[in-house]
This record gives C-alpha cells, structure tokens and sequence, in this order.
C-alpha cells in the first residue's frame, strides 16, 4: 500500500469536524466558529460559512446530497441547503457534541451534553429526549431504523426512529474509557449491522445491533478521536493522539500508516466511493491523500494466489475457476506459489502451506511450516523444500525451519526472478539483472549459471518447455528470443511488456504491449489480437493475463499458425499445433487440406474430432481399396473431390483416369443433366429415358413440379405425373392426361378420379368412371358427394346396387336428424332391421323426454314395420306378437298425452269428459306391467279431479284410496289430501250419465270395470274414438268360415233393397275417410237380420264373437259397415254402426276410429291423421 498527498491547507483554528457531500465534489469542515466549503479535486476553498457564534464541533450531510447541518458550542444547529445557504436554526440547552443524518428517512440527529433532538423538513417542531450523560457521538443503522448514541460514561445506548431505547451496552471501563467516535459499518454485504467503537480507554470494539460483542476488544496504545469506514465498509480508518490516521481492516487488523501529522487528528473521513482520505488535525491542518494498493500475487502454471482486503490469501484455479480463501488476519506482504507449495509473507513471520493430495484439482491447503521471523525482501519464491529470499542484489535461500542454506550476490539489481521447475530440492531459478545479465540457479548449488548478457535491462524471462530457447523482454520493450546453447538471437519483436513460452508446444510463445497480443509460432509471422492486461501463462490454447487486479485464463484458438503450417504443407505440425485448441471450423480446414493432399493418417484424425462420419468413410474405403492394390491417385482424389462438392475437378479426373461412367453417375445423381449429357454413351434411347425420368424426380425434388410434369408424361411416367397434379391441385393438367389416356389403362385412370374426388370435381371423376365403366365406383361416388337424384336414377337402371345407395342414404339421413325419412329409407333397401333399431331408437328418446304423441306415432310405425317383417313365415309369430304390442303400446301412450300435459302444464287443452274418459280407459288397460314413462299417479290424479268435477263421487273415492298406496310427488301431496277430505262430503254415488252403454247387449258398464275395456255381460270389446276415447256404437262382427274378404265387401257393397225405410244414407268415400252421414231419422231396424245376431246365452263367462252368414252380409248396408283392411298375414276387421245418425270417420292408414266432428277438426288443425300422422294430400293407404 502506497499513500500520496494530493493537496494540503491550513486554517487558522483546530478542526474538529468535516464532511464529504454525497457526489465527493465538496468537502465541509468545521474550522473554529466557522464552515470551510473546499474542492476536494484541487483542495480549493470555495466559501467559509459564517452563522454560530461560537466554535463548531460537528457537521454532517445528508445522503440526498439536498442538506447539511452543523451544530456549536453556542448551543445551536443550523441547517444549509446545498447551495451553501443557511435555512433553519434550532437550539438545545447545552452545548452541540454531534449530528447525524437518518440515510433513509433524512431525519437529523443532534446531540448535546444533556439531551438529543431528532428534526425532519415534516415536522415542525424538534423532539428531544434527555440523556443520563454527556453524548459524544452518534451514527444511524445503514436502514435508517436505529440511532446508536456513544456517552462520555462508556455506555452505548441503541435508539429507535422515534428515540426510545432499545439496546444499552454498557463497557466494562465505565466512565474511565469515554466513547468518543462510533460508526456503524456500510456494507450491504454483512448480514448484520456491525458498530466499530473507539473509546479512550484506547480500545477499538465492534458489536451488533442486539448489544452482542463481535470478537475482542483490540488494543490502540492511543486516545482514538474518530473513526470511520471506508463507502463499501472493507476498511477503517481511525485517528487520535498518536498523531497519524492508522488502516484497519473491518476487523480491526492494523494494516499501516495513511498519513503522520504534527498534531493530534481529531477527525478523518473517505471521499465517497474512492481511495481518498482527508484528515483534519488539532493545529488546523487539512491533508487530502491518495491511497494506492498495490497487488500481491503469484503464479504458477493454473494456479494464481493474490491478496485480498489485505488480510486473506485467494487461491485460484484458472481452468477450473475454483477459489479458496485463506484467512491470515495479518497483513499480507508477499505471496508465492509452486506446484503443492504455497508461501505467505505476513509481517513477523513467512506461513508455508501444501495441499491436501497431489491431485491436480485439489484446493485444500494446510499449514506446513512457520518461519517466525521477520523478513525484508523485494520478492518471495518458494520450492519445494525451500523459500528463496531476493534482496536488491542477493539472493537468500532458507529451508522451512528458516536456516538460511546459500546465498548468491549478483552484480547488479535483481529485475526477475522465476522457478522453472527441476526435482525436489534442485530447482532450478531463472533470474534477469538490471545489467542484462540472465542466470540460471540451482537451488542446491553454490555457482550460478551465466546464459546470456545482454545490452538491456530485464522486465521478464521464460524458457521454452524443452529448455532450449529464452524469450527475454527487456526495458525497451523488446521481446528477444535467444538459442539457450548457441547464444544466437533467434528473432526480436517489438512492443512487449511480458511473455510466455506455451507449455505443451516448443515452438509457439505470446507476448502482450500495447492492448495487442501477439501469437508466434516458430519463424512465421506474428498473430496479432486485442487484450489488455499482462501475460503471464501460456498452456495449450489458454492463455494467462493479469489485468489490473484479476487474473483471467483466455481461450485463444491457435488457428492462426496453424493455417501458417498448412501453406507450407507441413500436416503433422499443423495437426499438433490444432491439438492445442483450435476451432472446428479450423478442425476441419485441416481435414479438408490434409485429405487433398493424400495425408490420409492426418486427415483421419482431423475428421475424427469433428466426428464427420462421412468423410471417415470415404477415408476408410480408399484404404480399404489401396490395400486391394489399387493406386491410381487421379481417381483417388477425383473421390475426394465429389465428396467436396468440386464436381467439375472430380469430372476431369474421372476422365483422365478413363472412369467416365463414374463422372455420368455423378452428374445424373447430382441432377446436373446438362453436363450429364457430354457423358452419355452412344445415344441408348433406355439410358436417354433414364436420364429423363431422373431429371423429371430432380425437378419434382426442387419444387420445380410443372417441370417435373412435363418431364414424367414425355418419358410415359404417367403416374407420377398424376400424383403430381393431383397434389398442387392442378385440375386442366389432369383432365388433360384422363382424356389422352387409353380406357385400357385402368390405373392412372383410377389415380386420376381419385384426385378429380379429392380436389371437389365430382363431373370430372364421374366422366372418367363411365370411361372404363366402373359403376360401382360411380355410385360411391354419387353417395359421398351426396348426389342423391343422380345415385337414385342409377339405382333404377341397375338394381343390383340399391344396397349401396339407399343404406348411406339412410345412414346421412340419420346423421342429419331426419330419422323418419332414414327409416323409410332403410325399409326401401330392405334393412328391415335397421329400420326397426331407428325406430326402436326414437321411440325409446321420445319417451324419455316425455314427448308421448311421438312416441304413439313411432309405435304405431313400429308395430307396421313388425307386420311388414311377419310375411315373412319364419318371422311370423314372433313379429305379429311385437306387432300387437306395439299396437297396445302406441295407444296407451297417445292417450297418456293428454295426461301427461294436464298434470305437466298450467292449462288443459281437454274437455273434462274427455280427460275422465282417457283416465279409465288408461287405468283399464294398465291391468299388468306399466310401460316406461307412464304414471299411475298422475292417471289416478287426473281421474279423481275429473269424476269429483263431472259428479263420479263413488269413483273419485276409490281414485283418492288408491292415490294413498302410491308415492305420491310432493306438487301433488296437498291437492290430493285436500281432495280426499272434501270427497267424503260428496254422496257415495256416480252420476248415471256417466255410465258406458254397451252397444251389444245394452248393458250398463261400471265406470271402473274390473275385466277391463270390454262389456262385464258380454265381454264384448268397447270400441273407442281416438280422439274423445268415447265408446262408439260399433260391434265387430267375424265372417263364417269359407267367406273370404273379397266375397264379403261384394256381397255387402250388393246393397239389397231395405223395406219400410224412405230414409236417406249418404256415404261419403274420400282418400283419407270412410264417412256415413245421415240425412234423415231412421225407423225402427226391428226387422234387421244383424241385430238379431247380437243375441247370445246370459252368463256365459266366455266372450262369444257376432258371426254373420252370406245372408246376413247381403242384408248390410255399405253405409253400416265399416272395414279395417290389415295387411297380410292379418285378417280384416269388419265393425257395423248400431246407431248410423252418429257418423264416425276411420283413418284409412292406422284404422283408428274418430267421431266425424272431431276428426276433421282435428285434420285441420295437424293437417295430418292426429294418431298416425298421415298427411292430408298423401295418396298411399
């Protein structure tokens, strides 16, 4: 560490206090009753500051630079704004010890002999707080949270922001060892805030902020009157009675002297962020120093040893960048390593450390040796065995007990000194004098060896690996390279301020000056590249350089001599010079310069560190063939030119070496047809087409596909022309090709429609199917584009492929929701079955989402669909039971419609009647299972409101009864139970007009019948209107045996003349109805043969069918009769009208029953059948 004076002054009074503005620009001093403003660049006095009375102890200024303050012996503080201008005043009752700023906040700290104010710009007012004792100093925590306040009675008391205490340390002096300067530590780096304190007990503490003492206290031999830390808290400077201002590390090691004074030094502080330190003193002098610290470091191959915050030694490890840290807690003069060892110089003894192991990654060192003595020198070298001493001329050489063993005087000053390796114990020294002299010594021998003089000083030496040359630069920055045996100045280089030999190569050395390094390899020209900084290692491709204080390991490619020995050809040498660090670019310029030149061993290994596969192989197969005997080195290195893309080379030598059809496979394989073509033999039109074919996948390969084309259909390559076109979507070019093709050939014909389909050209493919005659393609066709109208009139000429078009109609009627029309599609294709599983399907939904009239319908249609499948014998049982269940199933759901809506939705669409009807005929049909989604409770609901309404108090009762064995819904719960209190004030009786009349036997059904919707006297079945769910006045009647259909509808249609009855019928047959109407009042039909049929035995548990003779038929009236014509295998069913004045309307497609008011009402409000759902305008039955 070197300090130098940049300015002094001096003022007339004692200076008691300064302060450094934040930026370092100004300096305040506290000289007498006034402030001195000075420039710290020049030590200029800018202004004095005139405001107290009396003389000022203290001043501080503000981190933002904004403020600064003084407080006097007159009792006062004043606050200045950075302009030098007085704004604030404010007084304690005692004289002002000390100031300090808050860094964060900006709050003032002022401290008397009795008390202490804290002030900020946003408070009016300042409070104080008393103190038990004269305060001398004070300093804030680096985040402004605390203030710690030092008291002449030795005792620190730790204060918050609002100024309670919150730490007493109390020392053990007491009141004998006053604090007298404290200074909390700035750096952001400590994990906790560290407070140095100086008393005049003459002792140098530190604590944390809990009051908790760090380490003991460190004797001063000295009153201390100030101390403070450097901007990023590493060192301390300390002042006092001794007359000087000392360095201590953060720690408290004495490190040296800044500056000797006259006087004692009452205050001393670091310029912001620099080296500078100013230093006020008892007698008025002001002095401005420059600290210099100066590097202490060693080196040896990888590893670099250097001094850190004076007191610690790091050792380096440059390829690796491992670092250890020795901690010395002493002053480190001089460091230096060799290979394990490691030499430490503190100031009253030499440490000697080694590492753990002999691995050459080890970074654990341990204490060896200690050499307690105190040494002067100018270098330190260690050995081995050994330290080695330099003082200006002399050489001393001590073993590690510290016996001095040898010792050399040189003639002239010792510049260099370096340990260039040897066994242990007998190393050697490479050593420059001031004289130019340049010696080697052994450090067991007593004669030093002479090298070479020279006219020159010595700045730095170093001997090549082999031990045969000397690189020298000298004090004209000269780099001189010198033959160690012959004395012969090999070569000189100017601008150089250090140099090194590489390690691993004899022949290359590098040497730095000027921010230029220089690279030279043998006797070629010199490589230059920027860098700043000292070299001082040169191993393989790395590069040692110092700069400034870091050592730094640079990777230097050693491309450039490299390519220096490849232009004299010299492969071997450039190869080992590559090995040393060089990129693989360079890698493989070397290679490829190697290969040319038929240095195949070269070239191998060169390829090989690329990891180039291909051209090893190439390698490989050339020795393979020079092992067979082959030697023509033209086509050897016509192979190495194709491989490296110099085809027009390659061709020549294939050429000469009379291989031409190497050259014609080459160009042809490299799409090169132009200059394939000078190659071609005797015009073969097969190798011509080949050539053509090959050119065309070339132009296909480089997305030149319109040539490509052109190419494959000249060459008769159609299908790869079509595959072409197709896939850039060029339709005209495939048009084209379809129509020149002959219909024979099938494929690309094939190809072609396929990609007319693809690319949405339907026509285009249709017209190339019906070219070869591929209907069945044709019809696929017309189905996946959905050309329906186009597929059906296919379908017409050739039935076969009905299959293929009708089921994928089907299927996309399906898809599209139209799942009617898919199932009239399915039964047209004549899958019965899959027609059945939609409609299975959608009645199935219908149902569960509670849509009953659809479900109705698609039973109805399901159970036709069964009676379709039963004309098949096979199927026939088993389809017509399906087809009566599904015929019951569609009834009770179109009824339970009505039901469903009545309990479902606020508002009934029915009349009273109508829903009483659809009630009981539900409940008389539910006699076993109850389908899926029908409900008894809401049927049984429905009745009794209904028959409570219309009078039916008997069977409203026995409704509500059975309603309380059910589970009954909570929206129900209070309508029923009032329903069923209220009921029992009703008479136990039904209303007689209510009761169903059976038109066979005239009998009086019970409103709820136990055998079910059949008369209890004849068990004739009660026909219903579909609509009204009335019983109708028809009887169904059976033919006797041996009278077919036919003969029946001739014989009734014969219409036999009636006596007695001038009444007139009017039939009215349209498409969609059979009706009667009757025009005028009928008379008695006592003399009909029918009625007289209607007769049967009382009692008779059996249920006996009316049974009509020919006789019978004849006497019938068309008018009477109406017919329900079931397709086969069913029989028909004949009904005759007992009461022809009431005219009833038969569906002709469901042969459902209606009142003839209620049906075309109903037609015209469904334009449709209500039950069936067959439309008006529909011609089909």
């Amino acid at each position: 560490m070197r300090v130098v004076l940049t300015w002094r002054d001096k003022a007339e009074q004692c200076i008691y206090d300064l302060a450094f503005k934040p930026d370092g620009t100004q300096l305040i001093l506290a000289a007498g009753n006034r402030l001195l403003v000075y420039d710290t660049s020049d030590g200029t006095l800018l202004q004095p500051l005139k405001g107290h009375k009396d003389t000022v102890y203290c001043v501080a200024y503000a981190k933002d630079g904004k403020r600064f303050a003084s407080g006097s012996a007159d009792k006062s503080v004043i606050i200045w704004t950075s302009k030098l201008e007085g704004i604030l005043k404010y007084t304690h009752s005692d004289s002002i010890q000390c100031v300090s700023y808050n860094p964060v906040t900006h709050q003032l700290a002022s401290c008397s002999s009795n008390d202490f104010g804290l002030w900020s710009p946003e408070q009016k007012s300042v409070s104080k707080h008393k103190s038990s004792s004269k305060i001398t100093c004070c300093s804030w925590t680096n985040d402004g949270q605390y203030l710690a306040l030092g008291m002449f009675n030795g005792v620190i008391s730790i204060r918050n922001k609002n100024g309670e205490e919150k730490v007493k340390i109390e020392r053990p002096g007491g009141s004998l060892s006053p604090i007298w300067s404290i200074c909390w530590n700035p750096s952001r780096e400590e994990h906790n805030d560290i407070l140095a304190v100086a008393d005049w007990g003459q002792k140098l503490s530190f604590y944390q902020l809990s009051g908790k003492q760090i380490g003991k206290d460190r004797s001063l031999n000295f009153d201390p009157c100030c101390v403070s830390y450097f901007t990023k808290g590493e060192y301390i400077l300390l002042g006092g009675s001794d007359k000087q201002v000392s360095l201590f590390t953060k720690d408290g090691v004495r490190l040296g002297t800044v500056g000797e004074q006259n006087s004692w030094v009452w205050t001393c502080k670091v310029k912001p962020d620099t080296n500078y330190v100013v230093v006020g003193c008892q007698d008025g002098t002001i002095s401005f120093y420059q600290l210099i610290f100066s590097t202490v470091h060693g080196l040896y191959k990888d590893r670099y040893a250097y001094r850190d915050s004076m007191t610690d030694v790091i050792v380096q490890h440059l390829i690796t960048d491992q670092k250890v840290r020795i901690k010395c807690k002493e002053l480190v003069k001089k460091i230096a390593i060799y290979k394990h060892r490691l030499a430490i110089q503190l100031p009253e003894k030499i440490l000697i450390y080694e590492l753990y192991s002999d691995d050459s990654s080890d970074m654990r060192y341990r204490v060896k040796e200690k050499i307690v003595r105190k040494f002067e020198c100018n270098l330190l070298v260690v050995c081995a065995d050994h330290i080695i001493l330099c003082q200006e001329k002399r050489l001393q050489c001590l073993s590690f007990s510290g016996v001095k063993e040898r010792e050399w005087q040189m003639e002239s000053l010792i510049r260099y000194i370096k340990v260039i390796g040897g066994p242990p114990g007998r190393e050697g020294l490479l050593v420059g004098l001031k004289n130019g002299q340049i010696l080697k010594i052994f450090v067991d021998n007593l004669f030093a060896i002479v090298l070479l003089k020279q006219a020159t000083a010595v700045r730095c030496l170093d001997m090549s690996a082999s031990r045969n040359k000397l690189a020298v630069v000298d004090e004209n920055d000269t780099c001189l390279v010198y033959d160690i045996y012959t004395k012969e100045l090999l070569f000189q280089e100017p601008n150089a301020n250090s140099v090194a030999w590489n390690t691993q190569c004899e022949d290359m050395l590098c040497f730095s000056g000027g921010g230029y390094l220089n690279i030279k390899a043998s006797t070629f020209p010199v490589h230059q590249q920027k860098l700043q900084g000292f070299v001082v290692g040169y191993n393989g491709s790395k590069i040692f350089c110092l700069h400034v204080f870091s050592m730094s390991a640079v990777e230097v490619p050693q491309s450039a001599p490299m390519y220096q020995y490849l232009d004299r050809k010299l492969f071997k040498e450039a190869y080992q010079i590559a090995c040393l660090g060089v990129t693989d670019t360079d890698w493989r310029e070397l290679a490829m310069e190697a290969l040319e030149g038929l240095e195949f061993e070269t070239a191998k290994k060169a390829f090989t560190r690329v990891q180039d596969l291909r051209y090893l192989e190439l390698i490989n197969s050339i020795e393979e063939r020079k092992k067979r005997g082959e030697s023509n080195n033209d086509l050897f290195l016509a192979d190495v030119f194709s491989y490296q893309g110099k085809f027009h080379e390659a061709a020549k030598l294939y050429k000469r070496s009379g291989h031409e059809n190497l050259a014609l496979d080459m160009y042809t394989d490299l799409r090169m047809f132009e200059y394939a073509k000078d190659f071609l033999g005797s015009g073969d039109p097969k190798e011509t087409k080949m050539l053509i074919t090959k050119q065309a996948d070339w132009a296909r390969n480089i997305n030149e596909p319109k040539a490509a084309v052109e190419m494959y259909i000249s060459a008769g390559e159609h299908l790869k022309a079509i595959e072409i076109s197709g896939d850039h979507g060029w339709v005209d070019t495939l048009i084209d090709i379809a129509r020149k093709l002959d219909k024979a050939e099938r494929e690309p014909l094939l190809m072609c429609a396929h990609y007319f389909k693809k690319l949405d050209n339907p026509g285009y493919a249709a017209e190339t199917y019906l070219k070869i005659g591929d209907l069945k393609s044709l019809i696929q066709l017309h189905v996946e584009t959905q050309r329906w109208d186009e597929a059906f009139t296919l379908g017409e000429k050739h039935p076969e492929f009905k299959d293929d078009i009708y089921v994928p109609y089907a299927h996309w009627l399906a898809e599209n929701d139209r799942f009617e029309e898919a199932q009239k599609a399915f039964h047209k294709a004549g899958r019965k079955g899959e027609a059945v599983r939609v409609l299975e399907q959608l009645t199935h939904n219908s149902v569960v989402e509670s849509r009953f009239n659809d479900a109705a319908c698609y039973y109805w249609m399901l159970s036709m669909q069964c009676l379709d499948i039963a004309q098949d014998p096979a199927q026939k049982d088993v389809m017509l039971s399906k087809f009566h269940h599904f015929q019951h199933l569609a009834e009770l759901y179109h009824g339970y419609h009505a039901i469903q809506r009545y309990t479902e939705e606020p508002f009934s669409f029915h009349l009273p009647e109508t829903l009483f009807n659809i009630s009981r005929f539900l409940l008389h049909s539910l006699t076993k299972d109850t389908p899926l989604g029908i409900s008894k409770v809401n049927t049984l609901f429905t009745l009794a409101k209904q028959s409570k309404a219309l009078g039916a108090y008997k069977l409203a009762r026995h409704a509500y009864d059975k309603l309380q064995g059910l589970q009954i819904p909570a929206r129900f719960q209070k309508s029923i139970e009032l329903g069923s209190l209220t009921i029992r004030s009703k008479p136990f009786q039904d209303s007689e007009e209510l009761v169903p009349l059976c038109y066979r036997c005239s009998t009086n059904n019970p409103l709820l019948n136990n055998l079910g919707n059949v008369c209890i006297n004849c068990r004739q079945p009660f026909v219903f209107s579909a609509s009204s769910y009335e019983v109708l006045h028809l009887v169904e009647f059976y033919l006797e045996e041996g009278i077919t259909d036919e003969e029946a509808v001739s014989l009734i249609d014969l219409e036999a003349p009636r006596h007695k009855h001038e009444n007139k019928w009017q039939e009215i047959t349209s498409n969609n109805s059979q009706t009667l109407r009757l025009d005028e009042t009928m008379d008695s039909m006592g003399d009909d043969p029918f009625t007289a049929k209607l007769s049967f035995e009382q009692g008779g548990s059996e249920f006996v069918p009316v049974v009509v003779s020919r006789s019978v038929l004849r006497s019938m009236s068309r008018r009477d009769v109406l017919i329900k014509r079931w397709p086969p295998p069913l029989k028909w069913q004949y009904f005759r009208s007992l009461l022809p004045d009431a005219s009833i309307t038969m569906c002709p497609s469901c042969f459902q029953m209606f009142h003839s008011e209620d049906y075309e009402l109903l037609v015209l409000q469904h334009t449709c059948c209500p039950y069936c759902r067959r439309r008006v305008d529909d011609p089909s039955p």
